[in-house]
């Protein structure tokens, strides 16, 4: 998936616009952080008055309000970062939410060519580790930029108040520590890229995995799967603890370039060189030490940049992907059902040959057509091309003499019924799967005279919850014939004026078969259909029959007239019907 490079601040700048309708928790969080820095910095800072002036003084009354001041700077710390985790919290939730409601809604509308090319596995990894990622890390960015800086901010004040010759010691090894941190953090951006990458792969080896789970036993592949399974999470597993490695690498140096400059400064003290209080050193001392976490926190702010713009760039790759064309303005209430295919050409994007090739033919109103012809030869393309799920190459479609482009997708797609051969059921009851999509357009009774004319009552009424019984994913709990009969109790319910049966009962046994062609016929009535076959027995009483080759029309008639010509349908009924009584 090709997506643009995004820097630390391009990535920022897209995510404003997703931030700014929360910038009310963004402003408390920031308020929060700043309120934690200073009241770490604050604490460390009154240890100077604690031993030069409360405890060498014995002074008393300071020490009260010392003490009186630290139990009140605790409950402020206390305070702001509960604040600050809270909204960060919330405000994080809320975005993670938008992007994936907005991807989402994205993937809905994208054309079926976007999704022909992608990976199920890749798509729902970004769906849900990407979006999160992206959260984490913007957030953690944002409580180092604030929270960190302003803490050593904070500290190096404290310790030019304790002592501004004890400090300049760090202030002279700050850029050496950020220019380590900068170079080791670079190392990132490739090993977190991979990493995103092997999550996707995670995801697709195991979903390949669970919906092909009969054939892993049935192949004996139950080794291999393992074998392939082991081999991604051990990769993702090293592209982990690589990133771990190289971002703990940085603390020790930070930590051993920080206790350089700690011994250098008991040096200057042991060697009597500088006139020091013993409050102004413990200050100075325990500030220098307190300063190495904001410090090595900060050596993981441009990691932290760099995996919320790596996640960003796939976000948005999906987001800049384009979605389906829908400039019709015609909202068919409605159509006849006059279909007219005019000079028609579609080549899939990878292929190099036409599917169709200049392909014209006219269906009346009320007709049935049939589409017979090997694999391969364009008859599901025809059926593909009506609803739009993919739009022609050259020349045109009619619906009722009017281009289908100039329909909404909606409202065109309201006018067809099809059903296929890979019948895709959802996780839910039969009556939430009859009714999908309009569920609360019909009530139980149609969905259930529905199921009574697609014969699916004959097996709905031996379950013990009816209608209403749970199905499993992709209707697992259901036979092949079950499955289909639901499929056309949906179309049956929305009474659509026009059908396509993309080889509806190819995988059906003789019994089942029968039961889904009954369906199927008492569904045409008064429809115009498409019907692609592969058993020429279930198309006999088509109007017509068309034999499609190489995207061509070689052959029209009906069952008779074609069988007369002798040429192509008349020798694969003919192969068939020896076939069937062999």
């Amino acid at each position: 998936m090709m997506s643009e490079k995004l820097n630390s601040i391009s990535t920022l700048k897209k995510l404003w616009p997703f931030i700014r309708p929360y910038k009310k928790a963004l402003i408390i969080a920031i308020i929060g952080l700043l309120l934690n820095a200073a009241t770490d910095a604050t604490l460390i800072s009154l240890t100077k008055p604690l031993l030069d002036h409360g405890l060498m003084d014995k002074n008393y009354s300071l020490l009260i309000a010392i003490a009186i001041a630290i139990i009140g700077l605790i409950l402020l710390r206390g305070l702001s970062n509960y604040l600050s985790t809270y909204c960060l919290s919330w405000l994080s939730g809320k975005v993670v939410t938008k992007f994936r409601q907005m991807i989402f809604n994205h993937l809905i509308r994208c054309p079926t060519s976007y999704h022909d090319k992608q990976s199920v596995g890749d798509l729902v990894s970004i769906l849900t580790y990407n979006t999160q990622m992206l959260s984490k890390a913007s957030s953690d960015a944002l409580i180092i930029i604030i929270r960190e800086i302003t803490y050593a901010v904070g500290l190096c004040i404290v310790m030019l108040y304790g002592s501004w010759k004890l400090a300049s010691v760090l202030i002279v090894l700050v850029p050496l520590i950020i220019f380590i941190a900068q170079f080791i953090a670079k190392k990132f951006r490739q090993t977190i890229a991979l990493m995103q990458q092997g999550m996707g792969q995670i995801t697709i080896a195991s979903d390949e995995m669970l919906k092909g789970h009969k054939e892993v036993l049935i192949f004996n592949a139950k080794e291999y799967e393992k074998r392939n399974f082991d081999n991604v999470t051990d990769a993702f597993r090293r592209g982990m603890l690589k990133i771990e490695i190289v971002s703990r690498l940085s603390t020790p140096i930070i930590q051993l370039i920080a206790t350089l400059g700690l011994g250098f400064i008991l040096y200057l003290v042991a060697s009597q060189n500088l006139d020091i209080t013993p409050g102004s050193f413990t200050v100075v001392f325990s500030a220098m030490v307190a300063v190495m976490r904001p410090l090595r926190e900060l050596t993981s702010l441009h990691v932290e940049l760099q995996k919320g713009a790596i996640a960003c760039e796939s976000l948005f790759a999906i987001m800049n992907s384009p979605l389906e064309k829908d400039h019709g303005t015609i909202v068919a209430d409605k159509i006849k059902g006059d279909i007219e295919f005019k000079n028609v050409t579609y080549t899939y994007p990878t292929r190099s040959t036409p599917a169709l090739n200049d392909i014209s033919l006219k269906i009346k109103t009320g007709q049935t057509i049939a589409l017979v012809g090997r694999s391969g030869a364009g008859k599901s393309t025809i059926a593909s091309l009506l609803p739009r799920f993919y739009d022609v190459t050259q020349g045109e479609i009619l619906l009722d003499s009017i281009n289908i482009q100039q329909y909404t997708l909606s409202s065109l797609r309201k006018q067809i019924g099809y059903v296929s051969q890979n019948v895709h059921l959802f996780n839910g009851t039969i009556a939430e799967n009859i009714a999908y999509g309009e569920k609360e357009l019909h009530s139980k009774e149609d969905i259930i005279n529905a199921a009574k004319f697609a014969n699916a009552l004959e097996f709905i009424d031996k379950l013990e919850q009816g209608i209403d019984t749970e199905i499993g994913d992709n209707g697992i709990l259901l036979s092949g014939g079950q499955r289909q009969r639901i499929a056309i109790a949906r179309v049956l319910l929305r009474n659509n004026p026009i059908l396509i049966f993309d080889e509806a009962t190819s995988a059906l046994d003789n019994e089942s078969e029968k039961l889904v062609q009954n369906a199927i016929e008492i569904l045409q009535k008064n429809r115009t259909s498409i019907i692609i076959a592969h058993r020429l027995s279930t198309i006999e009483k088509a109007d017509r029959i068309l034999v499609i080759d190489d995207g061509k029309v070689l052959e029209d008639g009906n069952h008779q007239s074609l069988i007369s010509l002798n040429g192509i349908y008349a020798q694969m009924h003919k192969m068939q019907f020896n076939s069937s009584k062999d």
